[in-house]
C-alpha cells in the first residue's frame, strides 16, 4: 500500500519556486544579458510570445506605462534588437516586432543558460529530473495561457 501523500498548497509550490527563481537568476548571471537589460528582456520575451503586438499593449502586459515602455523600445531598436513597423490599414498604429537579430539573441542567451542549467540538472537523480520536467511543462503551459489571457483583456480594453 502506497503512502499517502497530500498534494502540496499552491502556497507551497509557489515558495519553493520563487526559491529556485532566484538560483536560476544567480545561475544565469553568469550568462550576460548585455546589452540588454533585465526590462528590455521582459520586452524582449514579451515579443517573442506576442509577435507584433502594438505599444498599448505592450505596455499592459509589462504594467507600465506608454512613455517608458516606448524609451524601452527605442533602445532595442537601436542595438536591432526590436523593429517597429507601421500598420498599413492604420499609419498611427506601429506594431512591434523581435527582428532577426533580436531572435539570435534570445537563442544565443537560451543556450548559454541551458548548459549553466545542465550542470546543475546532472546532480540530480533522473526520476527527479521527469518529475521536473513535467512539472516546469505544465506551469509553463498555465503561464503561457495567463499571459495570453491578460493580453487579450488588454487589448479589449483599447479597442
Amino acid at each position: 500500500m502506497a503512502a499517502f501523500r497530500p498534494r502540496p498548497e499552491p502556497a507551497e509550490v509557489a515558495r519553493v519556486t520563487a526559491t529556485a527563481g532566484e538560483l536560476l537568476e544567480v545561475l544565469w548571471g553568469r550568462a550576460s544579458t548585455a546589452p540588454a537589460s533585465a526590462s528590455q528582456m521582459r520586452v524582449l520575451l514579451t515579443l517573442e510570445h506576442q509577435d507584433g503586438i502594438n505599444l498599448r499593449t505592450l505596455s499592459a502586459a509589462l504594467a507600465s506605462t506608454p512613455p517608458s515602455t516606448s524609451r524601452l523600445c527605442d533602445r532595442l531598436v537601436a542595438v536591432g534588437l526590436v523593429e517597429r513597423v507601421v500598420g498599413r490599414a492604420d499609419r498611427r498604429e506601429v506594431r512591434l516586432h523581435l527582428s532577426t537579430r533580436g531572435r539570435a539573441f534570445l537563442d544565443d542567451l537560451r543556450a548559454r543558460r541551458e548548459q549553466e542549467l545542465q550542470a546543475v540538472l546532472t546532480l540530480m537523480p533522473a526520476d527527479k529530473r521527469a518529475a521536473l520536467r513535467e512539472g516546469l511543462e505544465a506551469f509553463c503551459d498555465a503561464a503561457a495561457l495567463q499571459m495570453h489571457d491578460s493580453g487579450v483583456r488588454s487589448d479589449d480594453r483599447t479597442a
